[in-house]
């Protein structure tokens, strides 16, 4: 039985003795060189050694004589006397190492010995197929790159405290492959949904992160100070009015893909900083936004997960069909939660109900207001989806353009899966009177302590005087897709860095 070195969970004074250790051995590794080479070069990934050479037979490699230079870090070595194995993991997996010490030569078979997992490795040698069947290669050569002086978790185990797996990204990403795995989906989700955009003749393009005026959303912002201009600037909760500004411009199909940041709290739904989709369509409505969000998000899965079926925890979810769609007072009706055709819109009964649920009323709030607090509640967690909530009411919709036939309520829906909200969208409001009037009573919302509430937009105001085309905007939340399409039940599982807690 040969020795076999295995990464191994350790103590804090085990970690130091072993990070010590280590130090020894580049300071050994300076004296002999340069500890830190650049010159070694790949031409091989492991996935496409396998990809082209797995179904060959021992006999036609030993042929065929394939040589290859690899690269990557140690994850595994089996000493066995005479002759090792080692598996080394580049960027698209890993790929065993034969290492002989009769073709590598005494002296360095030594020091591979005395080398360390997490190491960086350069190997070149020979393909070949061992007697259970892996493909491997027959080391002629092999070279630390670098030396990693900390030691890696377990590899069976990885790394089990969530908190440290989150702080520490970097291994995570070394020792979990389906971590690293769910990032690849990610940036193949952003590249498809940017290709889709532009197939369909929209426009990409980039506004203020930093802004003198904070809208597009109901949210608290971030604030920062600009010294040479002595002014307060805010990072955007969206790109909304920026784009809108650019339909009164001419471009008439535009979207952004870019961060957003919301002065709120830590949830498994939600990160101070998110990444958000955003476009804008003239001269369609929010019916027509509602079929590009749900034909994209079915294409987004069938295209990544070749199909379009998506497991979520213990649910399963058919994006293949047409997505139900349902009015927010049709909901709380459905809910049988107390309220009736007649009074769903009777602010003192919908007070009542909120009071009994320990929903805080104030003054201010009307019905519309009262009513999606209610929906928030009750029923939203609860909408399995995928289903589309229509109608909001315009008190909580200050940019949507109000339904024709009843001001009550807007043209604006939400994409509701899981139970969690994946997408808002509505025709856009461009009459510029109303607008100053909605922009008027957030304000005065604002002054009554909602922390939430928009900003008068002046400029914004002066943007619609000038004539906007009827349009239909919509935001996608790329984080919580990425967690649909993943099974992710944590937004921080889904970004590479998320917003921790200060270290203790």
């Amino acid at each position: 039985m040969g020795l076999v070195e295995r990464m191994s969970e350790v103590t804090t004074e085990d970690e130091n003795r072993l990070i010590a250790e280590r130090r020894k051995k580049l300071d050994r590794m300076r004296d002999d060189g340069n500890a830190f080479p650049n010159g070694f070069r790949r031409d091989a990934l492991a996935d496409e050694l396998r990809a082209a050479y797995s179904a060959h037979s021992a006999e036609s490699l030993q042929g065929e004589k394939v040589q290859v230079a690899v690269a990557g870090r140690m994850m595994s070595k089996r000493v066995m006397g005479k002759s090792s194995f080692v598996h080394l993991q580049d960027r698209s997996g890993q790929i065993q190492l034969f290492v002989q010490r009769d073709r590598l030569g005494e002296d360095v078979y030594a020091d591979f010995k005395k080398w360390d997992l997490g190491d960086i490795l350069g190997a070149t040698g020979t393909l070949m197929m061992t007697k259970t069947g892996e493909l491997s290669i027959a080391v002629d050569s092999l070279e630390v790159l670098v030396k990693s002086l900390r030691p890696l978790p377990d590899k069976w185990h990885g790394m089990a405290d969530q908190e440290l797996r989150l702080r520490l990204r970097y291994v995570d990403l070394i020792v979990s492959p389906e971590r690293r795995q769910a990032f690849r989906v990610r940036s193949e989700a952003i590249r498809f949904i940017r290709s889709y955009l532009d197939a369909l003749d929209f426009l990409e393009v980039e506004t203020p992160i930093m802004q003198p005026i904070p809208g597009g959303a109901a949210a608290r912002p971030f604030e920062t100070h600009h010294h040479a201009l002595d002014r307060t600037l805010y990072l955007r909760i969206a790109p909304e009015l920026y784009l809108k500004r650019l339909l009164v411009g001419g471009f008439e199909r535009v979207y952004e893909l870019g961060r957003v940041f919301r002065n709120e709290g830590l949830s498994t739904r939600h990160n101070p900083e998110f990444t958000m989709l955003e476009l804008y369509q003239a001269y369609a409505d929010y019916e027509d936004l509602m079929n590009l969000t749900e034909n994209l998000v079915r294409e987004t899965a069938r295209v990544l997960l070749g199909k379009t079926t998506v497991v979520f925890g213990d649910d399963e979810f058919d994006l293949g069909h047409a997505f139900p769609r349902l009015s927010v007072e049709q909901s709380l009706l459905d809910a049988n939660v107390g309220l009736t055709a007649d009074t769903v819109r009777d602010r003192q009964v919908l007070a009542q109900l909120c009071q009994a649920e320990g929903i805080p009323v104030h003054d201010q709030y009307g019905a519309g207001k009262l009513q999606l607090e209610l929906f928030e509640r009750l029923i939203e967690d609860n909408l399995q989806g995928p289903i589309f909530i229509t109608q909001y009411p315009a008190e909580v919709s200050p940019l949507a353009r109000a339904c024709d036939n009843d001001a009550f309520l807007t043209d604006r829906f939400e994409l509701f899966i899981a139970g969690s909200e994946i997408a808002n969208g509505f025709s856009e409001l461009n009459d510029p009177e109303d607008q100053a009037a909605r922009f008027r009573a957030q304000v005065e919302a604002k002054e009554h302590g909602d922390d939430e509430a928009m900003y008068f937009d002046a400029d914004y105001v002066r943007a619609l005087e000038y004539g906007m085309p009827p349009a239909a905007g919509l935001g996608i939340g790329i984080d919580r897709l990425v967690m649909l399409l993943t099974n992710s039940q944590s937004i921080r599982d889904v970004l590479l860095f998320p917003q921790l807690k200060q270290e203790a």
